[in-house]
Order: C-alpha cells, then sequence, then structure tokens
C-alpha cells in the first residue's frame, strides 16, 4: 500500500533537523567563540532556541540525547587514549587522592546546601549534588592544551582532578541507582553481581585488547587503509561501550577502559586522529540536544534561583578546590587558579541528572533547573579561566626536573620516518638528551623497533591532525627523514602554518626535489646520499693510493663546485645550469704539488 501523497519520510525528517541544528551550532558557536565564551555554550544556546521549548524548529530531543551520549563516549575513549600506565601509576596520588578528595568533599557540601536551602528529600539533594561536584572536561581540557600548561606541574594537578571526576561517573551512577524509586530499576541485578560484572569486564577488554585488537591494528597497518583504522577505532569504542550496557554498567566506563588498553600501542596516535572528528561532532549535538531538552518556561518562572544557585555553586567549587589544592602541595595562587578553573558544573552533570530523573528521584523540572544552573556555570568559565591565568603565573618558577603529563608521548623533536636515515638522526638528539617522538607508517618498522626498545607510533607524519595529537604543538622540531621522491612544498607549507614554532627539516630523494623546495624556509635539508657518497669517493681514492693532501683537495673543490651548482640551479630553475662546473672525463682538477711547479 502506497504512503500518503502528504506523509513525511524519516529521510525528511533527518536531513530538515539536520540542516536547522547543524546551521544553528555553526552560527551560534561562531558567535560565542568571538566573544571568548566557548563552543559548548553556542550548542547548549543554539539547542535551546532551536528546540521545542524555544522556536520549536527541530523536535525529538530525547532521542538525538540518547544518541548524541556516543559522544560522550568518545570522549572518555580519548581521556583513556593519554593515559600510559606508567603515567597512571605515577599520578596515582593526584588522581586518587586529590581527585577522591576533591569530588567526596564538593559533593556532599553541595548536596548539603541543596537539602536546605530547598524543599528537596535527602535521596533528590544527592542526586543532584554530587553530580554539581564534577567539573567540564570539554571546557578545562582543551584550553589547557592549547595554551601549553597541560605538561606543567599546575596542568598535571587540574589533570588528575578532571581525570578521577571521569572515572567516578561509575559510582555516581551506581549512588544514584541505589536510590532508584523506579519500580523497573528494582528488577536489576544486585550491588555485589554488579561489581563482580564491573571487574570481569575490565578485564575481558584489556584481554581482548591484547591478543585481538593489537594483531588486528597491525594487519590493518600493512593492507595501508586509512580507512580501516577509523572503522577499527569506532568498532573498539563501541564494542567496549555496548559490553558494559549489556551488563548494566556504565558505557563510559567500557569506552575510558578501550582507551587505556590502547595507550601504550604503537597504534594510539592514528586511531585518535581518525576517532576525533566523530567526538567533535557527537559532543556538540550532545550539547545541542541538552539545550533542546531545557524545560526554558521553568527556568524562565526561577531565574533568581537558577542564577543565585550557578553563583553558590561557583564560589564553593572554587573555595574548596583551592583549600584542597594547597593542602596538597600546591602555592596559594596557583592553587586559586585550580578552584576557578574547575568551579563550573560539568557535561556529566546533564548525564546524571536524566538518570536520577528516570530513577524517579527528581522531577523533570528540576533536572532542567539544575541543568540550567550547570550551563549558567559554564558561562562563567571563560572569565574565569582569563582572571585565573593571573594568580598561575604570578607564582614563583616551579620545579622543573618533574615529568609533566604528556612526557611519555611529547617531546622537543618529532621524528617522522624511523628508517635507517631517521634512526641516525634520532639516536644524535636522544644522545644529548632531548625528548623524541617517532613516527613511522610501516608496520614492520615498528615491530622491529620494538625490540630494541624504542617506541615508534604508526601513522602517516604528513597529517597534521595526526601531527597535533603527536605533540606538534609543543615541538621545537619536526624531521620529514621519510624516503619519499613524490614529497613537495605542498604537503609541508600547510603543516609550516600549523605549527609557526616548529623549525622544519627535510631529508631530500635528490637535488630535484631539494629544488622543489627552494622558496620554503627550512631549517635543513639533506640530500639523503650526499656525505655518504662523498665519503666513499674519498676512500676510493685512498684505495688507488691517492696521498691524503690530495683527497681532501678534491673533496673540498668537488663541495664548493657542488654548492656553486646549486646556488645557480635554484636562481635559474634550471636543473642543467652551471653543468660546466661538474668534473667528467677530459675535465679533472689540477693540483699543484711539491712546489716545483710540477702538475700532478
Amino acid at each position: 500500500m502506497a504512503a500518503p501523497a502528504n506523509a513525511v519520510s524519516a529521510t525528511d525528517v533527518l536531513l530538515s533537523d539536520g540542516v536547522i541544528l547543524l546551521g544553528a551550532a555553526v552560527l551560534f558557536v561562531m558567535i560565542f567563540r568571538r566573544f571568548g565564551l566557548g563552543a559548548v555554550l553556542g550548542y547548549l544556546v543554539a539547542g535551546a532556541l532551536v528546540g521545542p521549548q524555544g522556536l520549536g524548529l527541530v523536535g525529538g530531543a530525547e532521542s538525538k540525547l540518547a544518541i548524541a551520549e556516543i559522544g560522550i563516549v568518545l570522549l572518555l575513549f580519548l581521556v583513556g587514549l593519554e593515559l600510559h600506565p606508567a603515567r597512571l601509576w605515577r599520578l596515582k596520588r593526584d588522581i586518587f587522592a586529590l581527585g577522591l578528595a576533591q569530588v567526596v568533599l564538593c559533593g556532599c557540601i553541595l548536596t548539603a546546601i541543596i537539602f536546605y536551602s530547598t524543599g528537596f528529600t535527602w535521596g533528590a539533594a544527592i542526586a543532584l549534588g554530587l553530580p554539581l561536584a564534577l567539573s567540564s572536561t570539554a571546557q578545562v581540557l582543551p584550553g589547557l592544551k592549547s595554551s601549553g600548561r597541560i605538561n606543567s606541574p599546575f596542568g598535571e594537578k587540574v589533570f588528575s582532578i578532571l581525570l578521577f571526576q571521569d572515572l567516578s561517573i561509575v559510582p555516581l551512577i551506581t549512588i544514584i541507582a541505589a536510590l532508584s524509586r523506579n519500580p523497573a530499576d528494582a528488577a536489576g541485578p544486585p550491588g555485589w553481581v554488579l561489581a563482580g560484572y564491573t571487574v570481569a569486564a575490565i578485564a575481558g577488554l584489556v584481554l581482548a585488547g591484547r591478543f585481538i585488537l593489537r594483531p588486528a591494528l597491525q594487519l590493518v597497518g600493512r593492507l595501508g587503509e586509512r580507512e580501516l583504522f577509523v572503522t577499527v577505532g569506532l568498532f573498539t569504542v563501541l564494542a567496549a561501550a555496548a559490553l558494559m550496557h549489556a551488563l548494566h554498567l556504565s558505557t563510559a566506563l567500557g569506552a575510558f577502559v578501550a582507551g587505556v588498553m590502547l595507550a601504550d600501542s604503537p597504534y594510539r596516535h592514528e586511531i585518535e586522529a581518525d576517532v576525533e572528528p566523530f567526538r567533535s561532532i557527537l559532543l556538540g549535538l550532545f550539547f545541542l540536544a541538552v539545550g533542546m531538552v531545557l524545560d526554558l518556561a521553568t527556568v524562565a518562572a526561577h531565574p533568581v534561583f537558577v542564577i543565585g544557585m550557578a553563583l553558590v555553586l561557583v564560589a564553593t567549587k572554587a573555595t574548596l578546590i583551592a583549600g584542597l589544592a594547597r593542602l596538597f602541595g600546591m602555592e596559594w595562587q596557583p592553587a586559586l587558579a585550580a578552584g576557578l578553573l574547575l568551579s563550573q558544573g560539568g557535561e556529566f552533570g546533564f548525564v546524571l541528572f536524566a538518570q536520577a530523573q528516570n530513577a524517579f528521584l527528581i522531577a523533570p523540572e528540576a533536572a532542567s533547573l539544575f541543568s540550567a544552573i550547570v550551563t549558567f556555570s559554564m558561562a562563567t568559565t571563560p572569565f574565569l579561566m582569563l582572571f585565573a591565568r593571573r594568580f598561575e603565573f604570578a607564582q614563583p618558577k616551579e620545579r622543573n626536573d618533574l615529568p609533566g603529563p604528556d612526557e611519555e608521548t611529547h617531546g622537543t623533536a618529532i621524528i617522522v620516518g624511523y628508517g635507517r636515515f631517521g634512526q641516525t638522526v634520532a639516536q644524535m638528539l636522544m644522545g644529548h638528551g632531548f625528548g623524541v617522538v617517532l613516527i613511522d607508517k610501516k608496520p614492520a618498522q615498528i615491530e622491529v623497533s620494538s625490540r630494541f626498545d624504542m617506541k615508534v607510533y604508526y601513522g602517516d607524519g604528513t597529517r597534521i591532525d595526526l601531527l597535533r595529537r603527536a605533540g606538534a604543538e609543543e615541538a621545537r622540531l619536526i624531521a620529514f627523514c621519510i624516503d619519499d621522491p613524490s614529497l613537495d612544498p605542498r604537503v609541508l607549507e600547510p603543516i609550516a602554518e600549523a605549527f609557526p614554532q616548529a623549525a622544519l627539516m627535510l631529508r631530500a630523494y635528490d637535488r630535484r626535489q631539494l629544488l622543489a623546495f627552494k622558496d620554503m624556509d627550512l631549517a635543513g635539508v639533506v640530500r639523503e646520499v650526499y656525505e655518504s657518497a662523498i665519503c666513499m669517493g674519498a676512500q676510493a681514492m685512498q684505495v688507488l693510493g691517492v696521498p691524503d693532501k690530495e683527497i681532501d683537495e678534491v673533496e673540498r673543490q668537488y663541495r664548493d663546485n657542488d654548492d656553486q651548482r646549486l646556488a645557480l640551479q635554484i636562481e635559474h630553475g634550471d636543473l642543467l645550469a652551471a653543468k660546466h662546473l661538474m668534473f667528467r672525463p677530459g675535465r679533472s682538477m689540477r693540483l699543484t704539488t711539491r712546489g716545483d711547479g710540477e702538475e700532478a
């Protein structure tokens, strides 16, 4: 039976909703970025404006929110990728002591404030207060990275607190489930069974990562299909999240574990660069959907409560976090800066408020009110970040002998291509003590290097997104040591623009490739066989009985001639320019010896 002529298909709805949402997102994110307010607030305002409570241009907010929560899952996966097991162990005090103290203290104080200042029950106050203890990883972490502060002792403390907050999602969801008044939740497995499921699932994911995923990535690397890396990365995240969901556990925890088990993999930079666009899109959709589900009428009916609670939230968290940071060894000024940076509510608050609503702990109106409180607190973050930098950098110079949180992956130099040429360059830099990140796209080379305890990351080192993941924004040097005669300035010029602080060096295949880069400001270009060929030529003359003095003179003259030829070739743009300067049969160098005028 044919559909009515006026029926609207699912495709029509998807296309129209997509155009409206993305158009509003682009407009408001640009505006909010222009005024330094951040993309998150732009997404929230755009969603509220076009959603059912605003202009009513887009519906189905709840279904879009359910899909968009995959963005949160991907965010946790990328957080896990940042964590080498060794790094996690090194930061254990800041993560599991400072982070735990922050979540527990802020959560308890905010719960008490909500209970005694409103008419909520203790169960509702807990379901609202504990989520408010979490800060916005999506706002704070990119700011730390873009300013280069993630590697500082200050950034290490802030990162550790954010990480524990992300980890605490699981116990917070468990607490809300335990308080649930929803009869459907009572049919779920008891707490001790969930704990067992959690341990078993984490162990299973770790084993799967080691014995299934890594061999699969090696196979994909040998095939050289970049699209397969995207597929494998997304499959890993979704499979881990689906496993946890099936066991009534946190999907975010599954994604985080999946990231951790790949954190020490040579393929992490490639996967991170490939998954990041999906994370950005879905996280943006998540904030759009949150804006859509906000009950603007309820918020408009209680503006004083929303603004007042937002200010109380910011002031309470800033004070408590600053005090804890001071207790854990920070000076007062950077401690206050940390408190200001982490004073807002976080994106996981929206998730937990929805959980509390489904558990019949709070009414939908309360979820909208406190989502608005989190949103208003986020609006203060860009201004507090600017204010916090005064305190952070006014401190006395901190110790620089402590490894930063990204020490394992970021370095002074990035070597692209770890073959016979790149190995020598890297060894010399490491010999002086420089931190070096190694990138190569040949899985066989990566496997061989691992036998010599050299960590080489898989990926195409000419991709800007991959270089950024490898720490190129902080590197002082990027050396392209790849054997690729097709490499041209169109590839390196965007890299030079993206990372202006980094000097670029190039291994040129031959004179033609060197001439192709004549107009580009490179720190150094080296023909790959030039020096070794001169060395062999000198040895050949030595074998033929030529005196050392004459060998040195021939080498000097050859180098001078070659430099002149190269200068003229660059000037005229002609490979045949100055060919008369070449040594060839019938034209050798005249040497005067023994001072008696006799020619040799």
